[in-house]
């Protein structure tokens, strides 16, 4: 995979001392970290360690016990979800969620439900359609049809529906044949290289992961305890260890 590209300068996306519980369970212990514009950042760890829960936060499906998110400099943290998206804030969960009684098309027009132009929702839809061609041939067909790759690729075409400056991905290749993992990764720098479009990435798949991104944190039970560029983390022994048994290759 080709190295990584440049990244602009300048935050647009700050984590500071975020903290959330699940009653009365304490998921994130007061994280930090910064995301700059046009870059890709992931974020690893291990299941339980808090990754979900930090894109969760940063999207607005739940909110924080303490901390602050700030995006493009401006607290966010309290801002409902749909408004999030309405300021450029995507999110594409684990496990798709898509809606599977709904076809195709009906689930890309639902991730646009922000915007009012037609002639720019149907220009966003062209060129999703173009990245991922299999969704054109099955504008009709019932989502939940759908096999396993293709339904990822929905569900990060929903979201680029709604034109993000800040794309969340949660396990984007998570289930899904090589050939398909590799069309997705491949996808994911397009959309970063082409249109610009800022990228936190999970993903359990860290070989793969580092080698996209232009930089990473890792997770351990609701901490960050390493946080550096991707190549460092790649040749660091602890995440060899830990994600890409034991070697770099």
């Amino acid at each position: 995979m080709p190295e990584a590209p440049r990244a602009s300068a300048g935050p647009v996306l700050e984590v500071h001392g975020l903290k959330v519980s699940y009653g009365n369970v304490e998921a994130l212990h007061g994280i930090d970290l910064t995301v700059a514009s046009g870059e890709i950042v992931t974020i690893l760890g291990a299941n339980g360690a808090g990754k979900s829960t930090t894109l969760r936060a940063i999207s607005g499906l739940i909110r924080p016990t303490a901390g602050e998110i700030r995006y493009q400099g401006r607290s966010s943290h309290a801002t409902p979800a749909h408004e999030l998206v309405r300021l450029g804030i995507a999110h594409a969960p684990e496990g798709r969620r898509l809606f599977g009684t709904l076809t195709v098309a009906e689930n890309l027009m639902l991730g646009a439900f922000a915007r009012r132009d037609r002639q720019a929702i149907a220009t966003t839809e062209d060129w999703v359609l173009g990245l991922f061609p299999a969704l054109r041939e099955r504008l009709e067909q019932l989502a939940g049809t759908l096999s396993g790759g293709e339904q990822q690729m929905l569900a990060i075409a929903r979201a680029l529906m709604a034109e993000p400056r800040v794309l969340l991905l949660d396990e984007p290749s998570l289930g899904l044949a090589p050939l398909v993992v590799r069309t997705i990764f491949r996808t994911i720098r397009e959309i970063n290289t082409t249109r610009g479009v800022t990228i936190v990435l999970v993903e359990q798949n860290a070989r793969a992961a580092l080698r996209l991104a232009h930089r990473g944190y890792v997770l351990e039970v609701g901490r960050v305890v390493l946080a550096d560029a991707a190549a460092a983390l790649a040749a660091n022994p602890r995440v060899q260890r830990a994600y890409l048994g034991g070697r770099t290759g």
